[in-house]
């Protein structure tokens, strides 16, 4: 009964990434596709990149004609974001064992969401769930790029407009970590150093300077914005209130 209560309980908690992932799994196997890589390589990287907005990001460099180093540099910096909030999953990943690595692969911004609302529950294994509801959001991911890559190959779709879905991405994961978090220091440390990048350097030049000082600063400034994150809401009502 454990077991299968734990399936459940899982499944329904990856019900919301569901709908996103196979959507935006399928614009992502749609552009791939477009740029000249077939269903095969869409399920490859899906399966072991699994970066998500990294993901968008490896279409344009590989359209581009990006060097391997700069690919592999500028998914890095991509996905170092989780680096913020992933330490405070290690403790809790250690309970899924041998799936410890896998844990730490798989965590997305959606992935790490659910699995902060993950509690224990009667007959539901803790560590169990969360592998579950890891996997799942995983395997949304390739369903949807290989259904993106198909359709893409297979139907007459217009494909004008669609490398925008990794704009509009940014912009869904910028509004809801800015709502989400207490300390919005990260969004503005980012936002100033791109905008100053980008008119020094330009639109063809200030993606990776502006990652890597921005990963800089945060990293510098990690203590100030931990104690910003934990500080209490009725500290700041008084302070604010004073």
């Amino acid at each position: 009964m454990t077991k299968k209560r734990t399936l459940q309980y899982a499944f329904q908690k990856s019900l919301p990434v569901m709908c996103g992932y196979l959507f935006l799994g399928s614009a992502f196997g749609v552009m791939i596709q477009h740029a000249g890589y077939n269903f095969i390589w869409a399920f490859l990287i899906s399966l072991t990149v699994f970066a998500g907005s990294g993901q968008f990001l490896l279409v344009s460099l590989l359209s581009g004609g990006a060097s391997l180093p700069m690919t592999a540099a500028m998914t890095l910096l991509i996905n170092s974001r989780h680096m913020f909030y992933g330490l405070s999953f290690l403790d809790r990943f250690k309970k899924t064992g041998r799936k410890y690595i896998y844990m730490i692969f798989s965590l997305t911004d959606e992935t790490y969401s659910v699995l902060c609302s993950v509690k224990p529950e009667k007959d539901v294994e803790e560590g169990k769930a969360m592998f579950l509801i890891a996997l799942f959001n995983h395997i949304y991911w390739i369903l949807g790029s290989v259904l993106g890559a198909l359709l893409g190959q297979f139907l007459p779709l217009d494909f004008t407009g669609i490398d925008f879905s990794m704009t509009a991405l940014f912009v869904v994961l910028f509004t809801e970590q800015w709502f989400d978090f207490k300390s919005h220091l990260p969004a503005v440390t980012g936002l100033c150093i791109s905008a100053f990048f980008l008119l020094v350097l330009g639109p063809d030049n200030f993606i990776l300077p502006s990652l890597i000082v921005t990963v800089t600063v945060l990293m510098a400034c990690r203590n100030l914005v931990q104690n910003k994150m934990e500080e209490p809401e009725s500290h700041k009502k008084e302070g604010a209130g004073s």
